[in-house]
């Protein structure tokens, strides 16, 4: 098949390779795909995008097209099963300053994986300001238990857990929150954003937050620890809110210098370097300005080129 034919292919099965398709993410011209015979075994045949963009409805409406192009809530969660869902609750913001996870997206996710047969979903951050007001403030104290999960705490060390890292090249033993480690599906939600010591933090550095001493990255080589993490727990499933981003003054938006975009896209894949380098796109940037992303390409758990990977976009 060449690449016409199967580029005809995906767009008339609702799937697009690449970039060129009228979002933020995939604003490029479109590139060759090399490796043809593997995009076809890894998307076409299965019909099931790599990765899926949703803009332009609210987050609780677009992840529901996302999560039913990827095959539903089912494919991630199977019956009796325990999940722990991540979002960004760092700081004691309200949600419309664009610093932390919209605690709506976090609620029906949540009630996907209760639909899905999930016995039980724990939602949690190891946030940097206290967690009762950080919890509280940005609307997930409410939002999380109206879809009868568990909000709990990552404020001691006690419940972390020391754990070995195969295949580091820096992070060798990190200290890991054990619903984690213990769960047995592991959600990771990001809300996009600028940061002053990475460019943009999205969803490898959102795990920073299911670990205990985060101090160790940042002397130790930040970039590398980011993406050496994985390598011990990676997540499941990604959901990247980007429906407010955070373009400067980030992480905590509370700066003078700090612009709100209104973009109202979501990026859910199961490749999380595939998720960091669409973010990445929809921030005004790309994968090679963010070098953790190219690390952990090269750890071999995600692609960050896009052109390699089926992309369903969806706008609502």
């Amino acid at each position: 098949m060449d690449r016409r034919t199967f580029l005809k292919h995906c767009l008339t099965s609702g799937l697009a390779i690449g970039a060129g398709l009228a979002f933020p993410v995939f604003g490029r011209a479109a590139a060759p795909v090399r490796g043809e015979e593997n995009v076809r075994i890894r998307s076409a045949a299965a019909r099931i995008p790599d990765l899926v963009a949703v803009r332009g409805a609210e987050p609780e409406r677009m992840f529901d097209h996302a999560i039913s192009a990827l095959g539903g809530m089912e494919r991630f969660v199977k019956r009796g099963q325990t999940v722990v869902i991540k979002p960004n609750v760092s700081w004691n913001v309200e949600p419309e300053k664009g610093a932390t996870t919209n605690p709506v997206l976090i609620s029906r996710i949540a009630e996907h994986c209760f639909q899905a047969g999930a016995r039980k979903v724990y939602v949690f951050d190891h946030t940097l300001d206290s967690w009762q007001l950080a919890y509280r403030t940005t609307g997930m104290t409410r939002h999380v238990r109206a879809a009868g999960a568990e909000l709990v705490p990552g404020n001691s060390e006690t419940y972390y857990q020391k754990t070995r890292v195969p295949g580091a090249t820096t992070l060798e033993t990190v200290g890991i929150h054990e619903l984690v480690l213990e769960s047995d599906v592991f959600i990771n939600v990001p809300i996009l954003k600028q940061h002053g010591s990475t460019l943009i933090t999205c969803a490898l550095k959102n795990l920073m937050g299911v670990v205990w001493d985060r101090n160790f990255y940042h002397y130790r080589g930040l970039h590398q620890c980011i993406a050496d993490f994985p390598l011990a727990r990676k997540p499941d499933l990604n959901v990247v809110d980007a429906y407010l981003v955070m373009k400067s003054g980030g992480p905590r938006g509370t700066s003078y210098r700090t612009v709100i975009e209104p973009m109202k896209t979501q990026i859910v894949s199961p490749d999380i370097v595939a998720a960091d380098s669409a973010a990445a796109l929809t921030w005004g940037s790309d994968a090679s300005a963010v070098p953790y992303i190219g690390m952990a390409e090269r750890h071999g758990y995600g692609v960050s080129d896009l052109d390699m990977l089926a992309i369903q976009r969806i706008v609502l």
